[in-house]
């Protein structure tokens, strides 16, 4: 099971659109909206035990609200 998986995240707090948690080179987890494109900071782990406390760090983030968006006004 992907520890990714296990974390829950709202609905875009911009648009309430669907979120997604991603992992890029297995150093890094941010959230990113599927349809307005706004993200969370990247959030980084050294290992497999560290990823699971970043992803959840980042669901945080992306559940209170704390994203960047590219969107008017930025």
């Amino acid at each position: 099971m992907d520890i990714l998986s296990t974390v829950e995240l709202n609905d875009c707090p911009l648009c309430l659109g669907p979120g997604l948690l991603e992992e890029e080179g297995g150093h890094c987890v941010y959230a990113t909206c599927l349809d307005c494109g706004c993200h969370t900071v990247p959030v980084n782990y050294r290992t497999e035990a560290e990823k699971l406390d970043a992803a959840q760090r980042v669901a945080h983030l992306w559940n209170v609200g704390k994203v960047i968006s590219e969107g008017v006004g930025e």
